[in-house]
C-alpha cells in the first residue's frame, strides 16, 4: 500500500473527494492523511517517539558513527552518525495478523 492507496481507503470510507480525503496534487489544501503523517513527523521530531494504543510505538532511534566498506573498491570508507524510525507492533496488531 502506498500513499495514494491510503487516500482512496480514507476517501471511500469517509464518503468524500480524493482532495478532501489528502489528494497529494493539492499542496495547500490539506486532508486528513497528510495531517496525520504531519502530527507524526512533528511528534518524532519534538518528542522523540509516540504510541497509537492498539497500532504501536514509533520512537526516534540514534546510530552511532561507524567505519563501512565500499562493496565495489572495498575501500575503509567512515558512517556517520544518524537517526532512525523504528516502529514497535501492539500486541492486539501482532494478533490481528
Amino acid at each position: 500500500m502506498n500513499k495514494a492507496d491510503l487516500i482512496e481507503i480514507v476517501r471511500e470510507t469517509a464518503g468524500t473527494t480524493k482532495a478532501a480525503a489528502g489528494d497529494a496534487d493539492c499542496p495547500r489544501r490539506w486532508g486528513p492523511v497528510d495531517a496525520v503523517f504531519e502530527a507524526m513527523a512533528k511528534s518524532l521530531k519534538k518528542e522523540g517517539g509516540f504510541t497509537i494504543v492498539g497500532f504501536g510505538t514509533f520512537k526516534v532511534s540514534k546510530r552511532g558513527a561507524r567505519k563501512g566498506r565500499n562493496p565495489q573498491t572495498g575501500e575503509t570508507i567512515k558512517i556517520a552518525a544518524s537517526k532512525s524510525v523504528r516502529f514497535k507492533a501492539s500486541k492486539q496488531l501482532k494478533d490481528t495478523l
